[in-house]
Formats: structure tokens, C-alpha cells, sequence
């Protein structure tokens, strides 16, 4: 058997958070990946003493190769953003370090929405979490202003026309409220931007709460209140990779404090 050093560079950039391996082969063919100042060839391996360059921008290689994963009750009021030219608060404030680089937020929640958020140190992992092909659910709590009709309902299951393409809720439940705020558990196929409040405006409607309850088979549980973070169990653990086709052999870490 020949052992050849090091891993394929679409890997390391996809662990790195960068996309997915497909997408990273795309760009190394385009040229935009540089291994040690050369431009790189797909396929071409690198260890983790190489420079690794995407954009002219240097790529961080994880260090440690087991998997973490925590799952964080956001806030409303803070941007899930490493930085804020602003100085406004943002998640990583409240988490801890990730061993062996860095957090990857699987999708994101907007600044006035709340809620479930997953992080990973895996880039494969968060972007197959996030890829259309998986058709992972995502469940969000919805407080609704304005009148809303059967007529809208069915408009809202049916499909609306958002700018360029096709939305729509795969379900919508009522779960209490009167009058004109009313409250109903919706659940979405994709994670597009914002698209939960921009079909709740199509029907003449605003979205007053946000919150994600659920994405894919994991549950916002009552035991993290909001700001705080815990590690996916081991039942988690293996219902995530199984939802996107991985191998739950993988070893997975605990991480050294349990600080919230």
C-alpha cells in the first residue's frame, strides 16, 4: 500500500466551512485556490504546514479532526456574525472556544429572531446541514399580525412568488392567539433569507415574534434558555448524521467545560 501524505485541498477547504467539496472543486478549477503562492491543481494534496490561499485570503486548516456540535438558544438582539462594525452583540460572544478552529453556524437567524441555532467545527457537516438535497425541516413559532383568512393559509401551503422563484410552508399549524395576533407553528424545506416573515408579508400579514423550535430531528428542548448552549446527546448525535448521509463512526468530543 502507498500512503500519501496529507488530504485533497476541496476537503480541506470544505471542512474549513468554506462549502461544500463540489463548490471547492469549482473554484480550485477556476483558479482561485493557491497552495504554497502556486495556483493549485484539483486534486492536488496539502498538510497541515501548507498556506492555503481562496480569494488571496489565507484558509485556516482545522487541527484536530473530531467533531463537535453544540446546539445554541438565540436571542433576539444578537447577529450570528463573528464581528460588528457596530460593536453590537453577536453568538459567538456567548460560546466557547471550538477546539481545533473554529464554529460554523448552520444557516442563521436574523437579528430580531430567536431561537435554535446549530454550530459545528465540521465544515462537511454544516454545509450538507444546509444543502436543499437532505430536505431537512426547519419548524419556527410564528406570532402573526394582521387578519389571516383560510384563504391565506391555503395561499401560504400552495406557493408565492418571492422576487425571482417559488415559496411556500409545508405546513402551517394555528396554536393559539385571537383577534389580530395569532400565533401558528410553520415548517420550511429551505432557509432562504427571511423567507418566513416575506411570505407572511405576501398575504398582507407581519411577523411580529420569530422563533426556530426545530431544525431537521433536532428539538429546541426547554432545558437551554435563551443565551445559553449545550452539546448534542448521543441520540442527536447520530440522528444528525444519519439526516445527511454521513457515517456516525466519526469520533465525537465532549468539550472540557460545560459552562453555560
Amino acid at each position: 500500500m502507498i500512503y500519501i501524505a496529507g488530504e485533497r485541498i476541496q476537503k480541506i477547504l470544505a471542512n474549513a466551512g468554506l462549502g461544500s467539496r463540489r463548490e471547492m472543486e469549482d473554484r480550485i478549477r477556476a483558479g482561485r485556490v493557491t497552495l504554497n503562492g502556486r495556483v493549485a491543481q484539483l486534486g492536488a494534496r496539502a498538510q497541515a504546514t501548507d498556506q492555503i490561499r481562496l480569494d488571496d485570503q489565507l484558509v485556516q486548516q482545522r487541527t484536530d479532526r473530531t467533531r463537535f456540535m453544540l446546539l445554541y438558544n438565540k436571542p433576539e438582539g444578537e447577529l450570528v456574525t463573528r464581528a460588528d462594525p457596530q460593536g453590537r452583540a453577536t453568538v459567538y460572544d456567548r460560546l466557547p472556544p471550538a477546539p481545533g478552529g473554529r464554529w460554523i453556524s448552520v444557516g442563521r437567524l436574523d437579528l430580531n429572531s430567536s431561537g435554535l441555532l446549530l454550530l459545528t467545527n465540521d465544515g462537511e457537516l454544516a454545509q450538507r446541514l444546509m444543502h436543499p438535497r437532505y430536505q431537512l425541516a426547519r419548524e419556527y413559532a410564528v406570532r402573526v399580525r394582521g387578519l389571516v383568512t383560510p384563504e391565506k393559509l391555503q395561499q401560504l401551503v400552495q406557493g408565492i412568488r418571492l422576487d425571482d422563484d417559488w415559496a411556500r410552508f409545508e405546513e402551517i399549524v394555528e396554536s393559539g392567539g385571537e383577534g389580530i395576533n395569532r400565533w401558528f407553528h410553520v415548517v420550511l424545506m429551505a432557509g432562504r433569507k427571511r423567507e418566513v416573515r416575506r411570505l407572511w408579508q405576501a398575504v398582507g400579514t407581519e411577523v411580529s415574534r420569530l422563533k426556530r423550535v426545530r431544525y431537521g430531528p433536532i428539538i429546541l428542548d426547554s432545558s437551554v434558555r435563551a443565551g445559553q448552549w449545550r452539546e448534542l446527546n448521543k441520540i442527536e448525535r447520530r440522528a444528525i448524521l444519519q439526516a445527511v448521509q454521513l457515517k456516525t463512526d466519526q469520533l465525537w468530543g465532549r468539550l472540557p467545560s460545560h459552562r453555560k
